[in-house]
């Protein structure tokens, strides 16, 4: 699941920055004013700026989701790494203790 999440992540991050190059800065319009304004023509009489910018919200609400998505995913193998839930229960302690008591020689008085 976090590959699949990392690699739609990925193509986002692509098209976002492929859609935000393709896009014409504000100051793109005053040049079409005095007639260069030929190529915006194919997308209607509002030109594309309506839909690119609307497809670049979507892409980046969808960035958002999926960064969101693998800092949750970071998080959970950080908490599994240091967890003690992960330390294996393989100590035992014996069933009978040795006698540790010191053996002092005995003297007699």
């Amino acid at each position: 699941m976090q590959t699949f999440v990392l690699v739609v992540h990925i193509i986002l991050a692509v098209l976002m920055i492929v859609l935000i190059l393709v896009q014409h800065g504000k100051g793109a319009d005053a040049g079409a004013s005095f007639g260069g304004g030929g190529a915006a023509t194919v997308f209607g009489a509002s030109g594309s700026g309506n839909f690119m910018t609307r497809l670049t919200g979507i892409l980046t609400a969808l960035f958002f989701i999926t960064s969101l998505t693998l800092a949750v995913f970071a998080k959970q193998q950080t908490t599994d790494a240091y967890s003690l839930k992960s330390i294996p229960a393989t100590t035992t302690v014996p069933a009978t203790l040795p006698d540790s008591s010191p053996t002092t020689p005995q003297t007699g008085e």
